[in-house]
């Protein structure tokens, strides 16, 4: 009979060789041996820690597999924030020099200075993902969830065999590894094949998945890790998130490229195609060359990402809002697909807006089955010409609203007589028959019956739940499309007078989900002033603006009663922001709204206010026209909307300040009909430095 002490050695030893194995086979893709021998050896330590319990192991191979079944995830607060990085807009090379030159600038490096490095990495199309290891064991996993609260996936992330349940090598106190969570391309077509043999069996609750990227996410998020596990998952590194100081023995690396590396001595799979670049022109070069190999690659991608590869760099760089100044992620051109437009139909969102949707011909384009896009606005659709029954070309990106790009040749070719009518937006909403408005200098059409317009009370409770707002688990669509058709609910206040059994008596809801949903709601009545603030959806009011105003005002009602002229003075708010902010809570019934909310019982911490920065020229409008010597029209622009100024495009008797370029042509020359005070770049700089003097 094996003593305690043999079993003990014999477990370690097997523990070793397994992941020894494991590593060669799930991340260098050089397995040293047949599938049955490695077998042999897990059965072997599933055996000795049946009969030694005490020897299984949180980091045990064994432990990959199975788990109990979860009633929900935990939430994690991340220590280190997920941010998100920004993307360049611009999909030609020119993008990477956009970018380079906006590093450049913020170093301050003259144009004959010395070339930046960076890391180039795949903009994989998964689940970003935050690993924490504490003395080289994987204790927690977490998704990013809204950058700085995700979930708690650690039990179905065991069952990635590319993620090491135990660091190789020396690992710190702490270390958070992050990276991207995703399905390769076969692994995923092999899934939807079983998934369509379960459901020609007749297996019920099984549907066939739309994309890698649906699919992977669906795996982690599921309650129980066997179902996790039977999903073939995949994992690459590329980021850090909290770790331990070098002094406490945590690893100091200078660049971001060797922290790649060491992820990979420590386990993990980093993407063979991260390079170093130096300079705009290799950045560009990176970037042509992955998009050239891109449909070969077997996982989807959908740009690549740009890194300052000094740690030294980034820190000095810092960040703007939530997004880092030393990285960019750089898409590839849009994937496009001819479709038959079926119909027009309009839909009427959250705000009132009223927005032309082409149902279409189902097709497959950017790895989904698309059967909508939007044509954006009556002008958009007029200016494309799409018709029903025309054959167009569609357009999706990542996880852009697929979008109608235009009309195919062959239909434009047809004669007026043989096509539909040109698209022209109704004049009442298609939901309440309220009127349909377009404002002056507007776009977009807005049903005037706020929330008498279902469509609108619809969203805007669902708005109000949402994650990163009151975050009211359980209430969905479906719940919410029934509790308002049923008029349970008008306005958002209404949603805490909801109990246990108006809620158990709706359709297809168990008792068990009914509690669940009264005490979400109770749950959700202690909140955060950003969060309350963010879930009244006040038009182009969103998270970052939301806490940038608790920041700057410290208490709601001071929010609600500040002028525009105070709004203007918070970080990022400008005058269009400002004037959405005081329409909103100008209006009695928001105010009520409010009201009852806070009757209802939520509550949220408030405090002092920030230190005022003061905006001197806050009220003034002003106009700028023609070429300045030295500053570019944007950045005149910004220098004037972080002084508090509105700047508009053209001259009116409400304009304050003209500046004047060269070639300024008929705007200076209406400011001059009109009085209005004019100055040129020096004049501009002086305003900037002195403050607003007068006419």
């Amino acid at each position: 009979m094996t003593t305690r002490e043999d079993a003990a050695r014999e477990a370690a030893a097997l523990s070793e060789q397994l992941r020894h194995h494991a590593h060669l086979y799930y991340v260098l893709d050089a397995p040293a041996l047949p599938d049955a021998e490695y077998d042999k050896l897990f059965q072997r330590l599933q055996a000795l820690e049946a009969e030694y319990p005490e020897l299984r192991t949180a980091d045990s191979p064994t432990q990959r597999v199975g788990g109990q079944v979860l009633d929900g995830f935990a939430k994690v607060r991340h220590r280190v924030p997920m941010l998100s990085i920004r993307t360049e807009t611009d999909i030609t090379p020119a993008g990477a020099s956009a970018f380079d030159a906006r590093v450049r600038k913020e170093l301050g490096l003259p144009e004959d200075g010395p070339q930046v490095d960076y890391v180039c990495e795949l903009k994989f199309d998964g689940l970003a993902m935050n690993l924490r290891y504490e003395h080289g064991v994987l204790v927690q996993a977490a998704t990013r969830g809204d950058g700085e609260v995700g979930e708690d996936v650690t039990q179905n992330i065991r069952t990635v065999r590319e993620i090491p349940l135990r660091l190789n090598g020396h690992a710190p106190p702490v270390v958070e590894v992050r990276g991207e969570v995703y399905m390769k391309r076969a692994d995923f077509d092999a899934l939807n094949a079983r998934q369509r043999e379960r459901i020609a069996a007749g297996q019920k609750n099984e549907k066939v998945f739309v994309n890698p990227r649906n699919a992977a996410a669906g795996a982690v998020r599921q309650l129980d890790p066997a179902i996790a596990a039977s999903r073939p998952l995949s994992f690459f590194a590329y980021g850090l998130g909290e770790v331990s100081a070098p002094e406490e023995g945590g690893p100091e690396h200078p660049t971001q490229f060797d922290w790649l590396q060491q992820f990979h001595a420590w386990g993990f799979p980093v993407a063979s195609q991260t390079a170093r670049a130096r300079g705009a022109i290799e950045l560009i070069a990176f970037h042509e060359n992955i998009g050239r190999q891109r449909d070969a690659l077997p996982y989807d991608i959908d740009g690549v990402v740009y890194k300052v590869d000094s740690v030294a760099l980034q820190r000095q760089l810092g960040f703007v809002s939530r997004e880092p100044r030393w990285a960019v992620a750089h898409k590839y051109p849009a994937q496009e697909q001819l479709t038959e437009v079926l119909a027009i139909e309009v839909q009427v969102g959250r705000t009132g807006k009223l927005t032309p949707v082409a149902k279409l011909a189902p097709v497959f384009v950017g790895g989904v089955t698309v059967t909508n896009a939007t044509l954006h606005n009556e002008d958009e659709a007029r200016r494309k010409d799409v018709r029903v029954g025309d054959t167009v070309i569609v357009r999706r990106a990542g996880d852009v609203i697929p979008e109608v790009v235009g009309v195919a040749p062959d239909s434009l070719a047809k004669p007026d007589t043989e096509r539909g009518s040109l698209f022209t937006m109704p004049r009442q909403c298609p939901v309440c028959g309220s009127d349909a408005l377009r404002e002056e200098g507007e776009v977009d059409y807005r049903c005037t019956g706020g929330l008498f317009c279902p469509a609108q009370r619809k969203e805007a409770i669902l708005h109000f739940a949402a994650r990163r707002a009151l975050d009211i688990e359980g209430l969905g669509d479906k719940l919410v499309e029934q509790l308002v058709d049923a008029q349970l609910i008008r306005t958002l206040p209404d949603l805490y007078k909801l109990g246990f059994t108006t809620l158990a008596g709706l359709d297809r809801m168990a008792d068990k989900s009914a509690a669940n949903i009264v005490a979400a709601l109770e749950n959700s009545k202690k909140t955060t002033l950003p969060r309350f603030l963010f879930g009244l959806g006040v038009r182009h009011v969103g998270e970052s603006t939301a806490k940038d105003l608790a920041k700057h005002f410290g208490k709601l009602d001071a929010i609600m009663d500040a002028p525009e002229a105070e709004l203007l003075e918070v970080h990022d708010v400008g005058p269009v922001v400002a004037t959405s902010l005081r329409t909103f809570f100008d209006q009695p019934h928001n105010r009520e709204v409010v009201e009852q909310l806070r009757a209802s019982g939520l509550t949220w911490e408030e405090g002092e206010p920030a230190a005022r920065t003061p905006r001197p020229l806050a009220g003034k409008t002003f106009v700028i026209t023609g070429t300045l010597p030295t500053l570019s029209r944007d950045e005149a622009k910004d220098k004037l909307e972080e002084a508090g100024a509105k700047v508009a495009g053209s001259v009116s008797k409400k304009t304050d300040c003209v500046v004047a370029g060269a070639e300024a042509g008929s705007k200076l020359d209406k400011a001059q009909a009109l009085g209005v005070k004019v100055v040129d770049e020096a004049g501009l700089l002086a305003i900037l430095a002195e403050g607003w003097q007068g006419d």
